[in-house]
């Protein structure tokens, strides 16, 4: 009788153990969010997306307020197409809000972090965010590190 007692009890918590990381898996990897077509759909070109990704963070102030929802390539102006959806009760965003493209931490996920301007007239559902930097690429930037180090050491120019 004890036996079979522990037994129910180990079943009912390895259960509640799988059950648990099924949980954090959801949350972790943000599938809650990837079902929502609530909110207002608003595009942003950038020269350099470098590693961001389809349902990265859209965020003011380090407050989540949308998502990435596609990520296009635009033949004309050669520039990536960034599609957010923007959560509808955020619609007080200025039409001149800059976005730039940030990682979190050293080596974190890439988001866009919008910064809200001073115009009267707000985005809209299809609105297009026309100021834009682009991601920092660490290789480029090692790149031209490396570039000017060995051109200032080729001039003679490097300091003794």
């Amino acid at each position: 009788m004890y036996s079979r007692t522990l037994e129910i009890w180990v079943g009912i918590f390895v259960t509640l153990g799988f059950l648990a990381l099924l949980l954090l898996t959801v949350k972790v990897s943000n599938l809650g969010a990837l079902y929502s077509d609530a909110g207002y759909l608003v595009t942003a070109k950038f020269q350099n997306i470098g590693g961001l990704k389809v349902k990265a963070p859209v965020k003011i102030s380090g407050v989540t307020i949308g998502r990435v929802t596609d990520i296009q390539f635009d033949n004309n102006t050669y520039k990536a197409v960034a599609t957010l959806r923007l959560e509808p009760k955020f619609d007080k965003l200025p039409a001149d809000t800059s976005a730039s493209i940030f990682t979190s931490g050293l080596l974190g996920e890439q988001y866009i972090g919008l910064e809200p301007g001073g115009d009267t007239v707000f985005l809209t559902d299809k609105s297009e965010i026309y100021l834009t930097q682009s991601a920092m690429v660490l290789e480029q930037l090692i790149g031209q590190f490396l570039y000017r180090s060995a051109a200032s050491g080729v001039d003679g120019n490097e300091k003794k």
